[in-house]
């Protein structure tokens, strides 16, 4: 059985509960998001598994989960790249985010969504399970992409993506 964090609005724990009984009853979590760019600066989005409990089929940032009980988010994001991606690399910590989201499926995402970014190149072994498709994609590419269609990416990665964009150009624009 997976357990999710759950917290409140200040990510503070106030209990432990069963991943999908979580996400069934909507109950706001911790979560964390990591987005990984290439040394010129394009992002590493991942295509979820059809497989997927929501969002199936989706593009969204390299990877996301929730961290295990006891386990640092910090940790548990390097975890679970390593885990999805196949890769390691260093993360920091970008910022952090509140959202809901209701799925057809009746699943709700409600998550304090900490987000992580680092730049990698480099070898890529996705777990197919987890990871349909992969590529790398500029800020252009995206915009267009979440402007032309933008059901073909997850609500968290819509929600995150102005933030996100912003630590990106601070990073790549300074250099």
């Amino acid at each position: 059985m997976i357990e999710v964090i759950l917290v409140d609005k200040n990510d503070v724990q106030t209990g432990l509960m069963e991943k999908m009984e979580a996400h069934r009853k909507g109950l706001l979590h911790r979560a964390f998001s990591v987005f990984v760019f290439n040394k010129k600066g394009d992002f590493l989005l991942q295509q979820r598994s059809p497989s997927k409990y929501h969002s199936p089929g989706l593009w969204t940032n390299t990877c996301c989960s929730h961290p295990l009980p006891g386990e640092d988010v910090s940790q548990a994001a390097n975890r679970r790249l390593s885990e999805e991606m196949g890769f390691t690399t260093n993360l920091s910590h970008a910022f952090s985010f509140v959202y809901r989201a209701t799925f057809d499926n009746e699943l709700t995402e409600h998550e304090y969504d900490h987000v992580f970014t680092g730049v990698y190149e480099g070898k890529i072994e996705p777990d197919k399970n987890e990871v349909k498709d992969y590529c790398y994609k500029s800020i252009r590419d995206i915009e267009a992409g979440l402007q032309i269609n933008p059901g073909q990416y997850t609500e968290w990665f819509r929600l995150a993506f102005p933030q996100i964009k912003e630590v990106h150009d601070k990073y790549f624009n300074s250099k």
